[in-house]
């Protein structure tokens, strides 16, 4: 079997395991108060260029919404793409741990929405009108549930309408690592530099096996942050493991090794996938996720060799103009990892070649 559908079916990087083995020796303080989540801490800060405040949870659901219930109170309004992740995805838990907030999907295509489309969302609740939900946060998914990417500038244009009508502004990163180097900047420059508030910082999907860091770059923003994930059960009693998964993940690079190489054979899947007859690629591949909609006799044969991707909604208003799925096709979704080979990946290319 080649499995395709997801980055999460990958294990942990033999590095972020010898970690682990590492840290499982001896006592430790628990609750976060060990030197790996402190080392960790200190790492996370010079990476970002700044000043942070740093938490550790083991999913990328429990960051996400334990983030937004940071800046929103339950009468609050979160805009977001109408197909995020944190809208589709997450089962209500940002509405739950918001204590009812209300997400507010966008439209737009290649699953981002526009800085005009958020003017004209946040317009429709105006401040201080008891009947309507209150504009409190912003949140945009890199990489978005579609494969593509904002710009920089892009992100700078939300970031500036957030600061214009007093809104935090989070930014889901579950594939954080994936994204930086595809627009090959820094960490500060997207984020904080471009107005984000909060990151949610994900390590699982890239090669850890539970480990996720909710970022804060305005420590008042994180004032009772510690309650909150305490009271969710998002507290982690021996959090050394946590913390030990997260410098062994950034230690020499070895995230940013592990995004790069997984983007790599995502371009390399697109390029073969896109050459092939009959094959339609519908959004770019932008980092590590390639989006394919093929015959469905390909796809019989794919399956039938063991090859796993993920069937996406065919009914994506994601999709542009005339990219509608045909009664004799299948919209698929394949996702590298850091994990993946080359051969597998050729492997693929040529049984829809055959």
């Amino acid at each position: 079997m080649i499995n395709l559908a997801s980055d999460n079916v990958m294990g942990a990087s033999q590095q972020v395991l010898e970690a682990l083995v590492a840290a499982n020796n001896g006592p430790e303080a628990a609750y976060g108060s060990d030197h790996h989540t402190a080392e960790a801490e200190a790492m996370l800060a010079e990476i970002f260029e700044h000043e942070v405040k740093v938490f550790l949870v083991a999913t990328g659901t429990g960051a996400n919404a334990l983030a937004l219930a940071a800046l929103s109170p339950p009468w609050g309004a979160i805009f977001c793409h109408e197909e995020s992740h944190i809208a589709d995805d997450e089962c209500g838990a940002p509405e739950m741990f918001t204590d009812g907030a209300k997400l507010i999907g966008l439209p737009g295509l290649n699953g981002k929405f526009t800085a005009e489309w958020l003017e004209t969302a946040i317009a429709r609740y105006p401040k201080g009108v008891v009947k309507a939900v209150q504009p409190a946060a912003v949140s945009i998914s890199q990489v978005t549930e579609s494969g593509t990417l904002y710009s920089l500038a892009e992100i700078a244009q939300i970031g500036e309408i957030a600061r214009k009508h007093d809104l935090g502004f989070h930014l889901d990163g579950a594939r954080f690592a994936n994204a930086l180097v595809s627009l090959g900047c820094t960490p500060a420059e997207m984020t904080w530099k471009a107005g984000v508030d909060v990151v949610s910082f994900g390590a699982t999907k890239n090669g850890c096996f539970a480990c996720e860091a909710v970022i804060f770059f305005n420590p008042a923003r994180a004032e009772h942050f510690g309650f909150r994930r305490k009271r969710s059960g998002h507290t982690v009693s021996k959090g050394r493991l946590l913390g030990a998964q997260m410098t062994a993940y950034l230690r020499h690079d070895h995230w940013l090794d592990n995004a790069k190489h997984a983007n790599a054979m995502a371009k390399r899947l697109n390029e073969g996938l896109a050459a092939l007859p009959g094959v339609r690629m519908p959004w770019p591949t932008e980092a590590n996720e390639v989006f394919a909609v093929l015959p469905k006799a390909r796809a019989k044969i794919l399956s039938d060799a063991g090859v796993r991707a993920a069937p996406w909604y065919e009914l994506s208003v994601s999709l542009p103009s005339g990219a509608a799925i045909g009664s004799d096709e299948v919209f698929w979704r394949f996702v590298t990892s850091f994990a993946t080979k080359p051969e597998e990946i050729d492997r693929v290319i040529a049984l829809a070649r055959s």
